[in-house]
């Protein structure tokens, strides 16, 4: 047994004695029943004991809590998983450095814009970037994932949303 007289949660949920050898006890206590139980409705215990085997003493526990995070994201998105909340966040990053390129935009136009008159083709000049600007802006759009997001990054809620096909939006690869 892991730790006391309790058998750990992988035990307890299978409804097994806890040997003292127990592949799960260091890993899933008593404690945090939950914990083992979403590895096992994702996983398998079968497969979860294989693939702890398999690994050195040393990365189990990482193994263990990759394996957490997984089922986790498995039961919120059932067909992408962690690459769901992976591509979500990749568009983020897309969306912000748009974002910052407009921003930049928009500080070069002013500059641009502050500084003394000069010759004609200047001006024209600053009028083109300035359109570019409104190019970038027309452009940008942050409405792909609404609200649904930050609550599938969230694995302490219960809430089960889950993302539909986020891979195949368009606008997340444009």
């Amino acid at each position: 047994m892991g730790s006391g007289s309790s058998p750990c949660a992988s035990c307890k949920l299978l409804r097994r004695r806890c040997a003292k050898d127990c592949i799960f006890a260091p890993y899933f206590p008593p404690d945090d029943p939950h914990k083992f139980a979403i590895v096992h409705k994702v996983f398998g215990a079968s497969n979860v004991s294989k693939m702890l085997q398999e690994l050195p003493v040393h990365q189990r526990a990482d193994a263990v809590s990759s394996l957490v995070y997984e089922a986790n994201a498995r039961m919120r998105d059932p067909v992408y998983g962690c690459v769901g909340a992976i591509s979500y966040l990749q568009n983020q990053v897309s969306q912000l450095q748009m974002q910052l390129a407009v921003a930049q935009a928009e500080i070069l136009c002013i500059q641009m814009q502050q500084e003394p008159e000069l010759p004609t083709t200047h001006h024209h000049q600053t009028m083109v970037d300035c359109d570019a600007k409104s190019l970038l802006l027309s452009g940008s759009n942050t409405s792909d994932f609404g609200d649904q997001m930050p609550q599938f990054l969230s694995y302490t809620s219960t809430n089960n949303n889950v993302i539909q096909d986020p891979l195949k939006r368009e606008s997340l690869w444009t």
